[in-house]
């Protein structure tokens, strides 16, 4: 165990979970840097660590607490944040607390005001801010080309297997004119591809009825069709893509389908629908009906056929019958879904739907996990099979002596497929990082494409 000390105080930073996670640890970290600290880049090098933690499946809450305890090991001094912070066990319990009684102090997620008080009675901050050494568009864990744009917090739906509402709260609508201003500071600083997140990208500006706001001197409602389409004019000015995650198959989102015709908001939805069995949907309290999405789903396409639709789905979960995972399969079979993920259904403490009856044993679970995973296979397979031979649109993420990688429209990082760029041909071309290519598709397997410059 062993800290430092030094004039200007560093604070390192351990971020876990998903990319609305990403964004509180970035937020932090900017909060951090105005403050006049200065970001440690090892555990050794740093005055105290944050941690900002996942608390949503069993898997998460342990790798979080390993971490947790690996911070205190090496360097003794830590805060925890983040989802984990606010989950309790069954007595009622802090679960850090409990695990890590050392911890300085532990804090819910989206607590950026907590966590700075924290930070500021272990670690006072220096006696002037350096607000100049700050960046408009704030700290960013992601690389320079690409960033996440979180436009909401919370959710109001009550999924019977998801405890983020019971962590996070009910929604939370950012005011359109920040959403844009912090749209604008990224793609003015490099940014070439904004993937806007939040609970339920749909839902965007229910809770606060749709009020009217204004960018540029302009009315804007707080509404996701408006702030698609001011992203994606935006977004054009700078010759970048924006992205939509999380998005509920609502008929609303038709609106959009046609703004991702040739324009700067790609031809991607990410939509999770969990399952497509009307019984087991409402098992698990989801707004949604499978026959529905069908024909949302081919609507989608016949808008916009080159919409890549990225979706996730639980098998195995509690009392799915044989018959009703057999539904899904030939849900999945019509529907050929371009991207793909299936988890088996893992218990999570405090979720309700714990207490459904017929829980479905863990080995059936996971082999209907498989049997999905390998239908999709087949369909993915298929799918991008159909592009080799055309041209498309690829931004860079890496170049290395065999050429590079990067990404299509219908890649979203880390959870997707990529492409391999082999090297132009002109010796004076270089492909860069951060910038776009067109390039021919030469190869395509289950999940990454093959092409040429």
């Amino acid at each position: 165990m062993s800290t430092v000390s030094s004039e200007v105080p560093k604070v390192g930073f351990v971020s876990l979970g998903c990319p609305k996670a990403l964004v509180d640890s970035e937020q932090i970290l900017t909060q951090l840097r105005a403050e006049g600290y200065e970001t440690a880049k090892s555990y050794e090098g740093a005055d105290l660590v944050i941690v900002n933690t996942c608390g949503f499946i069993d898997a998460a809450v342990q790798e979080s607490l390993d971490a947790i305890g690996e911070a205190l090991n090496e360097n003794g001094k830590v805060i925890v944040t983040g989802c984990l912070g606010a989950k309790k066990d069954a007595a009622g319990d802090d679960i850090i607390m409990k695990v890590h009684p050392k911890v300085l102090a532990v804090t819910g997620p989206h607590a950026l005001g907590e966590v700075m008080d924290a930070v500021h009675l272990h670690l006072p901050k220096p006696h002037a801010p350096f607000i100049d050494l700050v960046p408009a568009h704030g700290i960013k864990l992601t690389p320079k080309h690409y960033a996440y744009l979180k436009i909401s917090e919370g959710c109001n739906h009550r999924c019977s297997f998801c405890i983020i509402p019971s962590m996070r709260g009910d929604l939370v609508s950012r005011p359109i004119a920040d959403v844009m201003m912090e749209a604008e500071n990224l793609f003015k600083a490099g940014v070439k591809e904004l993937l806007v997140i939040s609970q339920d990208t749909s839902a965007y500006g229910v809770d606060v009825k749709f009020r009217t706001g204004f960018w540029n001197g302009k009315p804007v409602s707080t509404n996701k069709t408006q702030l698609v389409g001011s992203l994606g004019e935006l977004s054009a000015q700078y010759g970048a893509w924006v992205r939509l995650h999380y998005v509920y198959p609502y008929p609303h989102v038709d609106a959009v389908i046609p703004m991702m015709n040739g324009g700067s908001v790609v031809p991607y939805l990410d939509v999770p629908l969990q399952h497509a069995h009307p019984e087991v949907l409402r098992r698990m309290k989801r707004p949604a009906n499978g026959e529905k999405n069908i024909e949302r789903i081919q609507a989608w396409r016949a808008m916009c056929p080159d919409i890549t639709i990225r979706s996730t789905f639980i098998a195995g979960f509690p009392g799915e019958t044989e018959e009703e995972f057999q539904y899904l399969l030939d849900f999945l079979e019509e529907a050929q879904i371009d991207r793909l993920g299936c988890f088996a259904y893992s218990p999570v403490e405090g979720a309700t739907a714990n207490l459904l009856a017929d829980p479905v044993p863990e080995e059936v679970r996971e082999e209907r996990r498989s049997r999905v995973m390998q239908l999709q296979e087949g369909i993915s397979k298929k799918r991008l099979q159909a592009k080799v031979g055309t041209t498309i649109k690829v931004l860079i993420d890496e170049v290395n002596r065999d050429g590079g990688v990067g990404r299509s429209a219908a890649d979203a990082p880390e959870i997707d497929g990529v492409v391999y760029v082999k090297p132009p041909y002109e010796p004076h071309l270089k492909l860069k990082v951060g910038e776009f290519v067109d390039v021919t598709v030469i190869a395509a397997d289950a999940h990454d494409l093959w092409a040429k410059a």
